[in-house]
């Protein structure tokens, strides 16, 4: 999941602010080597390319972060190389593909818009080459190393876990479903008002025009929005919340059973992601440090 987190970031880092406008003179034919890393030459094209594309994007890293972020590449590419890693055309293709779905456009569309930007599409193309290398690296010699320990997890989430967060629910939902809030909610008070508990719940519904009865089933507090945890809370069994206004229409929620029980399921799972996202990160921009200090890297 952290790999897939990882990637998610890639691909948006490529993309914001991808309809912003920018002025560029087309690229120069001559080109000299600006950087060479461990003999894989960087050109002034490909800097001002790159210089470019994060005009497309809004990144005002110019010439210098354009410099550094092509030598990251050449080393990630070689890198991946060293483990046995291959990016092919397809995987690169179908990754320019998600972008262009992502801005709601076709690839020939996207084709487009890079070169009225005076942008060749390679220059995409070769940072997403090196991010799907760094993907798979990163999958395969940078996330064993990451450890979480499950004690800690456990500590965390016990002195995370709110008052409200320590019941266990058997709910059901009543909606008044269609438009018109205002009336809807008049009719869900008129039902809040009459309700005697889960048993007699359907049967009250019938006295009512489009009023529904859903078994929601067992859920923990922890799985529920917080402002409807703490309500629950202070229900009994054979309670209801107030209604509230939703996409079709007006629900609340009745209490059909009500347990004391601490699960830290759902608040590890968020400490785990955050925990993991963290140390990735650690150690992701350890391993890119000592790969620069064993790469021979010439600045022109």
């Amino acid at each position: 999941m952290m790999a897939i987190g990882l990637w998610k970031r890639v691909v948006s880092a490529l993309v914001v602010g991808a309809l912003l406008s920018a002025a560029t003179a087309m690229p120069s034919l001559a080109q000299s080597v600006k950087v060479t890393v461990d003999g894989t030459p960087i050109t002034d094209m490909q800097i001002s390319q790159r210089v470019k594309l994060f005009a497309l994007e809004g990144n005002s890293g110019g010439t210098k972060g354009a410099t550094e972020q092509l030598v990251d590449e050449a080393m990630q590419l070689s890198e991946a190389k060293r483990l046995g890693i291959t990016v092919s055309n397809a995987q690169i293709d179908d990754a320019f593909l998600q972008i262009a779905r992502n801005l709601n456009m076709s690839a020939d569309n996207l084709r487009q818009l890079l070169q009225q930007r005076a942008i060749n599409v390679d220059t995409l193309k070769d940072r997403l080459r090196a991010a799907i290398a760094w993907n798979a690296v990163t999958e395969m010699a940078i996330m064993p190393q990451v450890q979480i320990s499950d004690l800690d997890l456990d500590q965390q989430a016990a002195n995370k876990l709110q008052a409200y967060q320590g019941f266990d629910y058997i709910l059901k939902e009543i909606i008044f479903v269609g438009q018109g809030s205002s009336g809807r909610t008049g009719q869900a008070n008129q039902y809040r008002s009459g309700f005697a508990g889960c048993d007699t719940a359907v049967d009250l519904s019938l006295k009512f025009t489009d009023a529904a009865v859903v078994d929601v089933g067992r859920r923990h507090a922890t799985q529920l929005p917080e402002a409807i945890a703490q309500e629950l809370a202070g229900l009994n069994v054979g309670g209801i919340t107030k209604p509230r206004v939703v996409e079709n229409g007006v629900s609340m929620l009745a209490v059909c059973q009500k347990t004391q029980a601490e699960d830290l399921t759902f608040i590890k799972s968020e400490l785990r992601s955050e925990a993991g996202n963290s140390a990735l990160g650690g150690q992701t921009t350890k391993y890119l440090e000592d790969l620069r200090k064993r790469t021979k890297i010439i600045y022109n």
